[in-house]
């Protein structure tokens, strides 16, 4: 990373880097934060060869906004510090067929420390899967409300003032999303309705007896 020159930057990043792969040791000297974590240094390289005001969007492992080890939050802390880190899309798991991780995608300008970032849930009504992709119908809502970083039942913000400033985790839960409520089955109330109406009718008889 140290001989990456003016030149060598560019003004707009879009990667899939692999993730899960153990680099050696002799790897890991190239970088200012020593991982053994391929898309941990990938994720370096991109903010390296990024010129100023460049922006990127970077697909990586969900876990990278909550790992505990020293290299995940040194990563996120240098991350927050010298780029904005504007959105964060956290897709379904089946978006990329056979990772077997689910992914975010990190959007961030370099150049200025990140305020605020912005989540967007994406919740499909559908499993993902090699018959059953992705598809740009799917993106119209974070297209939109991205655009003004609205909020919304998928969507929300969080400050970074606001987050743990020793561990820089970013793995914000949705506040704005509904819990569902189990329904239950027709004959279940029924059975609970007949066991009121026995119960009530013992009490009336005790009631009587007491008359």
């Amino acid at each position: 990373l140290a001989d990456i020159q003016e030149k060598d930057r560019y003004d707009v990043v879009l990667a899939n880097p692999p993730f899960g792969g153990k680099e050696r040791a002799e790897v890991q000297q190239n970088f200012p934060i020593k991982t053994g974590e391929t898309a941990s240094l990938f994720l370096q390289h991109f903010i390296k060869i990024l010129k100023a005001g460049g922006k990127a969007g970077v697909v990586i492992k969900n876990t990278f906004l909550s790992n505990t080890d020293n290299a995940s939050i040194a990563l996120r802390k240098q991350l927050l510090e010298n780029c904005n880190l504007h959105t964060v899309l956290d897709l379904p798991g089946g978006t990329f067929t056979g990772a077997g991780v689910k992914t975010v995608v990190l959007f961030f300008e370099k150049g200025s420390a990140t305020q605020n970032v912005w989540f967007y849930q994406l919740n499909l009504d559908r499993n993902l899967g090699k018959t059953n992709a992705l598809n740009e119908k799917d993106l119209v809502e974070f297209v939109e409300l991205q655009k003004t970083k609205a909020e919304s039942e998928n969507s929300w913000s969080i400050a970074v003032k606001d987050i743990d400033q020793t561990t820089f985790d970013l793995s914000a839960k949705n506040p704005n999303k509904k819990e569902e409520v189990a329904l239950r089955q027709p004959a279940d109330i029924l059975e609970a309705m007949k066991a009121l109406d026995e119960e009530s009718a013992a009490i009336l008889d005790s009631i009587l007896d007491l008359l």
